[in-house]
């Protein structure tokens, strides 16, 4: 007897399984999940990764779950070169990047980035949510790429030990650090100024020793680098604007339906405001904690003279289509 309910025990438990597995595919199947990665070099609650995480809960929401973006903050995936190449060849399906190195793959980017290019913010924003940059967005498609939305990353301005800029004649034989760059150091001399390249961990030192007299940067990263402790004239001149901007991988994208590739879309320049704002915020917590520990703020007095001395730099590093560009985000109102 107990050999025949052993018996019949472990045919139950043979049979089980197959009925499961049948009634799992005599129901309806859900839609698989597709999971997209998107890569960010930046460390966490930095505004560029709020503006993923809103960009993936975006896409969540709109594809009631079939497509989960999972964002990797910190260069967790690859640094922001590496993460552009695998984008391009599909090993990666997104990456926020700036666009000055993306500028080696579409060179066109240039025409985005030249010092004293944007009157203001609401100038580069109505330049960069317009047709100019539409543009560009879709020149991404060339490249392997597909242009999804900027981000913000503020605006750089020079601080220095010595004394507040006013005029470029202020500036005349400062040392300044600037990044390996023709285009930075070009502006800089264009300034009169001498530029310096130098590792950015290096710069608090040679600033404290006298090595350099100057750098420049945006308001969070003279804030972060405590640059401001041996530093302390910050002038706001704000001459290079430089756009970010959360690219996909075209690979990725023609593997997608058409709707899936517009809820991308949609949700990319829908997650374009909560950067924006996160970037505002994070800038105005810098500029109060440096003015507290005693920094000098100044304006300078006139853009347009500082504009002018870049003359000869806009001829050297742009192309004819470059410059003609340059002429159409300058005529926008």
């Amino acid at each position: 007897m107990k050999k025949v309910l052993l018996s019949v025990l472990l045919v139950a438990l043979l049979v089980s399984p197959v009925f499961a597995q049948g009634e799992k595919e005599g129901a309806a199947a859900a839609p698989k999940q597709v999971v997209l990665r998107l890569a960010d070099n930046q460390p966490l609650n930095y505004p560029t990764v709020i503006g993923d995480e809103e960009f993936a809960r975006l896409v969540g929401e709109y594809s009631n779950g079939r497509i989960k973006v999972e964002v990797y903050p910190q260069g967790q995936l690859a640094d922001e070169k590496s993460a552009i190449e695998q984008v391009q060849f599909g090993g990666i399906d997104f990456t926020r990047v700036s666009i000055s190195p993306l500028a080696s793959f579409q060179p066109l980017l240039n025409a985005l980035q030249m010092p004293y290019l944007y009157r203001d913010a609401n100038h580069m924003w109505a330049v960069l949510n317009g047709e100019i940059g539409k543009y560009f967005l879709d020149s991404m498609e060339e490249k392997g790429f597909v242009g999804l939305v900027y981000y913000d990353s503020g605006a750089r301005s020079f601080y220095n030990t010595k004394k507040p800029i006013y005029s470029v004649a202020d500036l005349k034989g400062m040392k300044i650090r600037v990044q390996e760059s023709a285009l930075m150091m070009g502006l800089v001399q264009a300034l009169g100024a001498v530029p310096t390249p130098m590792a950015y961990g290096d710069v608090y030192s040679a600033l404290q020793t006298g090595v350099i007299d100057g750098a420049e940067n945006n308001w969070p990263s003279y804030d972060s680098s405590s640059h401001y402790e041996v530093a302390k004239f910050y002038s706001i001149d704000e001459h290079t604007r430089v756009p970010e901007m959360i690219i996909a991988s075209k690979i990725t994208m023609d593997k997608l339906s058409a709707e899936d590739q517009a809820i991308i879309k949609k949700a990319a320049q829908e997650s374009q405001a909560v950067q924006v704002a996160a970037w505002a915020d994070y800038e105005k917590k810098s500029e109060a904690k440096v003015t507290a520990a005693g920094s000098k703020i100044n304006k300078i007095n006139d853009q347009a003279e500082f504009a002018a001395a870049m003359a000869p730099l806009y001829q050297s590093q742009l192309d004819a289509a470059q410059q003609e560009w340059v002429a159409k985000i300058k005529a926008v109102k």
